[in-house]
């Protein structure tokens, strides 16, 4: 009989080990779990709180450049004239406005009662050279005969678009020639050298890096020497391309229907050539050109012949 308790006394010692060792076992894992949620809560708490931060961050940089943009929106014409004017290193034959005046005469002066054509331009637009392939010959020969006066006007906002700054090296060039080359046809030929189907770069994807020994080609093509290009490409004119920029978009004159500047962009006596209209009309810019001067393309080149506006407004195109 004693044995037989013994071994129940045993047993049931055994089993409150067990059921003891299990509920330690139990709470020990209830403890880690708990332990776990409260990490798990604390890494939660963490990640929202660098959430917060980087929303924050993200915000500001947002509110700072809107307040830069508004800021820059809310530079006027005038102001944007006025830092045109200031800047030291100009180009040769620039007018107030950013302008290279052609005629007859050379550089810087008009003939009188000619009308003005002004042609805002950037080396690489597709549009600019689609437009001044057709136009070209027509300028020059009117430019040499004096029935108009020729104003370009060098752009560089399209550096986006190649993989070089192409625009401004090619403008940069322009202006360059326009101030170290006395002979105002090289840089008529210069600038349609530029925008030659067979030369000018495509713009964007299909861009191929083009480089200055390129540009200078087309510029020794046209009669200007090596050595006033040797010295093209060294920036002279940036902070004057980049003023320029700044003020030309600006100009109210100059802008469409839709409030922007658009290139190609040309004027007639001041009033720009609606673009959108000669594509409704089915005409070619050649024909809106010289439809809007009120001279026939006969006329064009012939000593004596003028356009019927003279400093006038132009024809309309309908």
């Amino acid at each position: 009989m004693a044995q037989q308790g013994n071994k129940k006394a045993q047993k049931r010692q055994t089993r409150a080990r067990r059921q003891a060792e299990e509920a330690a076992r139990q709470k020990a894992l209830e403890e880690a779990a708990a332990k776990e949620r409260k990490q798990q809560t604390l890494i939660g708490a963490l990640v929202v709180a660098i959430i917060l931060v980087l929303v924050a961050i993200i915000a500001i940089i947002s509110l700072r450049s809107i307040i830069k943009k508004n800021e820059a929106n809310k530079v006027t014409a005038d102001a944007s004239y006025t830092s045109l004017q200031s800047v030291k290193t100009k180009p040769k034959h620039i007018d107030k406005k950013g302008g290279i005046l052609i005629s007859k005469y050379g550089y810087d002066k008009k003939v009188e009662k000619a009308p003005t054509v002004e042609i805002f331009m950037d080396p690489l637009c597709p549009g600019c050279g689609s437009m001044h392939r057709q136009i070209d010959s027509d300028l020059d020969k009117m430019v040499n005969s004096g029935q108009i006066n020729l104003v370009y006007h060098v752009m560089n906002f399209l550096d986006a678009d190649s993989t070089d700054q192409y625009s401004t090296r090619a403008a940069g060039a322009i202006l360059y020639v326009a101030s170290h080359d006395s002979n105002p046809q090289h840089l008529l030929d210069f600038v349609s050298n530029l925008y030659k189907k067979d030369y000018q770069p495509d713009e964007g994807a299909k861009y191929k890096p083009t480089s200055n020994e390129q540009i200078q080609a087309q510029a020794v093509a046209a009669g200007v020497s090596k050595n006033v290009m040797s010295k093209a490409f060294n920036g002279t004119y940036n902070k004057w391309l980049e003023a320029s920029y700044n003020y030309t978009v600006r100009r109210k004159d100059i802008l469409n229907d839709s409030g922007q500047l658009s290139t190609p962009a040309v004027t007639i006596n001041g009033k720009l050539m609606d673009m959108t209209q000669v594509s409704e009309l089915g005409i070619s810019q050649q024909q809106a050109l010289l439809k809007s001067l009120g001279i026939k393309e006969a006329q064009v080149g012939q000593k004596g012949v003028m356009p019927a506006i003279g400093t006038g407004a132009p024809e309309s195109l309908k």
